[in-house]
């Protein structure tokens, strides 16, 4: 059985707002969803059924009714969050689409549009553009006939319709040519959806065999929004600071706010030769719980396997085989206020700890100083 979540954790995830849901109150992410509805059902003239869902979804909608193999690493507790055996927080909107397709084989439509939108829980990297909770939208298409690649491009062309947009080809166990959306920014490609015909075994699946066809595209809302307003820092999409909040209930530009000035502190730890930024991300939100919303970034700048760290560096970082050195920048920037240096190291200390598997620490404040571990 894989790893689960404890029930604080478990707790502390569903308690985030989903931005897509006009329940929790108005966002521009909603605005998104409603203008991306709108250019579809009025391009083809079809029904539009909304499906949202349950965080909590089976293993088999998140992975097995879409394709996914049994051996996929994907399906690791590394990057997904277990309930139980049989439960995990939706890893994607695509989630959603099996149960939504099974109600469309018991109330079948020639031509339906469906809207899959939601918050999902990722093992992510903190960054700028980045976030462990992001919001996605499944739309797939679904018709008693068929489509093509050509009807795939029609969609594309209607959901980006003021962007240079490239499709790049890309592999998804739930669609059939399938491709990664681009579109230009600042002069710059910018990934914001995958895409493609959706399989005919998903369909089978789900109780729509031989007749059915479709297209299916699933896009991050997050950076849509981000790319439309022009808003610079992801954390800037929950802010209820006035200033900001007052702006994310519309679809137009961005007016920065005054920026207050980052903290930066570089950790040196040790960890297993195999954690990645993913990885730190976790390990970071969950060391600071609730406060973790004020670290801006954690950047790897540095990493040494053990077999090249100095005798002199595997006795300060009490490292030992099958580890790796990282040196991080941890950048600390609360949206709301400036952190004074004592704030900085208990938060840096926290960190530290989640993310250091060596035998021997280095504390900024809280301990005293250095020490082994549990001293």
């Amino acid at each position: 059985m894989p790893a689960t979540l404890t029930p604080a954790q478990l707790a502390r995830d569903l308690a985030v707002r989903d931005l897509t849901d006009p329940g929790a109150g108005p966002h521009a992410v909603q605005l998104l969803v409603d203008e991306a509805v709108r250019s579809l059902a009025g391009l083809w003239s079809c029904e539009v059924r909304r499906c949202p869902g349950d965080r909590i979804v089976t293993v088999a909608d998140n992975y097995d009714n879409l394709g996914y193999h049994p051996a996929d690493v994907t399906r690791d507790a590394r990057y997904t969050r277990y309930v139980d055996d049989r439960h995990v927080l939706r890893s994607h909107s695509t989630a959603l689409v099996p149960a939504a397709l099974r109600n469309l084989a018991a109330d079948p439509a020639d031509d339906v549009l469906l809207v899959c939108p939601g918050l999902v829980y990722r093992r992510d990297s903190i960054d700028r553009l980045h976030s462990g909770t992001p919001h996605q939208l499944d739309l797939w298409r679904i018709v008693r006939g068929t489509v093509t690649r050509a009807d795939l491009e029609e969609m594309v062309a209607a959901l980006v319709p003021d962007r240079r947009w490239r499709l790049g080809a890309r592999r998804h166990p739930y669609t059939v040519d399938g491709a990664q959306l681009d579109v230009e920014h600042d002069g710059r490609w910018v990934e914001v959806a995958e895409c493609g015909l959706a399989h005919a075994g998903v369909l089978a699946r789900a109780g729509l065999g031989n007749g059915w066809s479709g297209l299916a595209l699933g896009l991050g809302l997050d950076r849509m929004v981000m790319l439309r307003k022009g808003i610079p820092d992801i954390r800037l999409l929950r802010s209820t600071e006035p200033a900001i909040a007052a702006q994310l209930t519309d679809l137009a530009p961005y007016r920065p706010v005054s920026a207050l000035p980052p903290v930066r502190r570089d950790l040196s730890i040790a960890v297993p030769a195999d954690d990645r930024a993913e990885d730190l991300g976790d390990r970071v939100r969950d060391a600071l719980g609730d406060e973790a919303d004020v670290v801006e970034s954690v950047e790897i700048r540095q990493e040494t396997p053990y077999v090249r760290l100095p005798a002199q560096a595997r006795a300060r970082l009490g490292a030992t085989p099958g580890q790796k050195n990282l040196l991080v920048r941890l950048v600390l920037r609360p949206l709301d206020r400036t952190l004074t240096d004592q704030e900085a190291n208990v938060l840096r200390d926290r960190a530290y700890a989640g993310l250091h598997r060596g035998n021997v620490h280095e504390w900024a404040g809280l301990t005293g100083g250095r020490g082994t571990a549990g001293a």
